[in-house]
């Protein structure tokens, strides 16, 4: 199978497993409910549960169970774009080609909508068995846990706030992303090899190296694209960072450099996976995939 018709076909299984996996539209608290769905559902690449399903094959893991992992880790990432585009965060109205959720229905529906969505995901994380022991089980809830939390996703967020108008130095950038950006990616991975047979401890190194790089390659990407695209490519509202006076790498390095650091970071990750052979052949063509999005 070639890759388009790899993450064709499993962009189209996510969609199934979120749809089944959310609360119905029609079952009380009616308006929630539909609220987190419009936001979940119909919309995105998918880039981390295709990551997630990616690390699977590294470690055999079953399908089923890979449903459930890549679910949770979208439910955090939908609740967190949710709650990133309230007025009180980036004031946007515009996500994956149609109004913010906020903007549909209101700013209290949204942001219960991220509450929920963030509770559903360590939910399913909870009630399906995914790994072989329940040790192995707790620590992918911590994993995620971490990796939504202060340490992790929320904690990057308040430093891009705070960061508003201020000089950083590429370390304090990178610092800020790999909270941001780059800790619920790397969960993703994780998570999808944790579904699975064990790996070797210098395998499991690899993985998180490429994890992490993966991570921040996407970042790089995300930057590049909003000062290159439009709004109707992107599906959200182009040069939204630079009309803030946000930091970037393109804001920090420059256009040229940025695609420079992308062709970099692109080639690392590829390196990282070179002891797992053609079974990551899915993680490095998702890694093209993640910089041919723009150049």
């Amino acid at each position: 199978m070639d890759f388009s018709a790899w993450m064709d076909g499993l962009q189209k299984r996510t969609e199934n497993s979120l749809d089944r996996l959310l609360p119905p539209a029609g079952v009380a608290p009616q308006r929630l409910h539909q609220a987190m769905r419009y936001a979940a559902l119909g919309g995105g690449k998918r880039v981390r549960p295709l990551l997630c399903h990616a690390a699977g094959e590294l470690s055999g893991a079953d399908p089923d169970r890979l449903d459930i992992a890549a679910a949770a880790v979208e439910l955090i990432h939908v609740y967190s774009l949710v709650h990133d585009d309230l007025p009180c965060m980036d004031d946007d109205v515009l996500r994956r080609g149609k109004p913010t959720c906020h903007v549909e229905f209101d700013e209290a529906t949204a942001m219960l909508v991220g509450d929920a969505l963030q509770a559903l995901a360590f939910q399913l994380l909870a009630e399906h068995p995914l790994a072989g022991d329940a040790k192995r089980q707790l620590d992918m809830l911590r994993l995620l846990a971490q990796a939504a939390g202060s340490r992790g996703m929320a904690g990057g967020q308040a430093i891009d706030l705070a960061a508003v108008g201020q000089p950083l130095s590429l370390a304090e950038l990178e610092f800020m992303h790999i909270h941001k950006t780059g800790a619920l990616i790397r969960a993703a991975v994780l998570l999808g090899a944790a579904c699975g047979e064990s790996l070797p401890e210098a395998h499991l190194a690899g993985l998180d190296r490429y994890a992490k790089i993966a991570g921040l390659l996407f970042q790089v990407v995300d930057d590049i694209l909003d000062s290159e695209s439009d709004t109707a490519t992107l599906g959200k509202t182009a040069g939204k960072d630079a009309a803030q006076n946000k930091p970037t790498y393109v804001s920090l390095l420059g256009l040229a450099q940025a695609k420079d650091k992308a062709a970099e970071l692109r080639g690392a990750a590829h390196e990282a996976l070179a002891s797992f052979g053609d079974k990551s052949r899915r993680l490095g063509e998702l890694t093209d995939f993640i910089v041919s999005r723009s150049f």
